[in-house]
């Protein structure tokens, strides 16, 4: 079927929460906001959660804009509200002198120009992980976190990710089967914004009726197959083989990252692998890239990864693949050299 025309306007900006009572799955910080709109007193928030969560259900800019947050007067926004990206802004610097010279300034409250003014200030800090490790410790530390309210957010359950993608099936005129349901969310990982960007490429690539075939060729994912027939040309134990399906990787122009993440998977579910042997392999990916779901067995090795800081692609796969026959084969990890 033809691509449906449809409007430029992105659907992860068209379907957010525009009331705090539309944030999903989060009913304690749903509530602690919504009393906070209704008496004007905003406490000391602290909201945290697994990767992504934050970004993917509510993020901080939505909490200042969503019911008209703060009430003030447009022309004060900027002096009561500062909005720096941490990906760029994320060094120490920052801290000593943007934000503590923001939050040094004391506000009044009042009205102004017809408008409540409540009297504090918000900070937002916008991929705030990708700080450094000195900007970061200056600013949550143990007395401003002593001081704060704090809040979880939890990852959304696939049954409120897959009503939400039904929903938006539905006002955007999509068919989508359960095959291709299952798809999604699981080439999306959990991440509900992840799926709906999906889903809208899928619907201008290839129309209303939409396929899991079709999901998976817009996001990136690697097919399974290529997965598996790398897995099991290292269990082979031939390294030509090995070589032949690192090279077919990197000829078909799959990303490393992706493959590392997807064979990161492969091996941690597969059951006829010992624990000693998957700890061995994964120790060994967390050095080679920063696979997220690594990064939180093996943090320390993470913080260094080849890939991020230039190393060729092609041989770093054929380094972890290497690795991971010898293990899976048990073979010497070490090369020994006779004289």
């Amino acid at each position: 079927m033809a691509p449906v025309i449809q409007s430029s306007q992105q659907w992860v900006e068209k379907y957010r929460p525009k009331q705090v009572k539309d944030v999903a799955h989060q009913d304690e910080v749903v509530r602690v906001l919504t009393n906070t709109l209704e008496t004007g007193s905003c406490p000391h928030m602290l909201f945290y959660g697994p990767p992504a969560v934050l970004e993917r259900i509510l993020t901080m800019d939505d909490l200042v804009r969503i019911d008209n947050f703060l009430h003030i007067e447009p022309e004060l926004y900027k002096s009561r509200v500062l909005e720096l990206n941490a990906s760029d802004d994320r060094g120490i610097n920052v801290v000593r002198t943007k934000i503590k010279n923001f939050a040094a300034v004391a506000v009044g409250s009042g009205r102004q120009g017809g408008y409540p003014c409540p009297p504090f200030k918000i900070i937002i800090l916008d991929e705030a992980d990708s700080m450094t490790e000195d900007a970061q410790a200056s600013l949550i530390i143990e007395p401003l976190a002593s001081r704060c309210a704090k809040f979880r957010f939890k990852p959304l359950s696939e049954d409120i990710m897959t009503g939400r993608v039904l929903h938006i099936c539905k006002e955007e005129g999509l068919d989508l089967d359960s095959e291709a349901l299952s798809t999604l969310s699981s080439i999306s990982q959990g991440d509900l914004r992840r799926a709906i960007t999906y889903l809208q490429g899928a619907a201008r690539l290839f129309g209303s009726s939409i396929s899991s075939k079709d999901l998976i060729s817009v996001s990136g994912v690697i097919p399974q197959e290529v997965v598996q027939s790398l897995f099991a040309a290292c269990k082979g134990g031939d390294f030509d083989v090995v070589n032949k399906e690192v090279n077919n990787v990197i000829l078909e122009g799959y990303p490393v990252s992706q493959m590392l993440s997807q064979l990161f998977e492969v091996i941690v579910g597969a059951d006829d692998i010992s624990d000693e042997q998957k700890a061995k392999i994964c120790k060994k990916l967390a050095e080679t890239d920063k696979v997220g779901n690594i990064k939180q067995f093996v943090p320390l090795l993470a913080q260094y990864s080849c890939l991020v800081d230039g190393a060729d692609e092609y041989l770093q796969l054929l380094d972890v693949a290497s690795i991971t026959t010898r293990v899976l084969c048990n073979m010497p990890l070490e090369l020994s050299y006779e004289n």
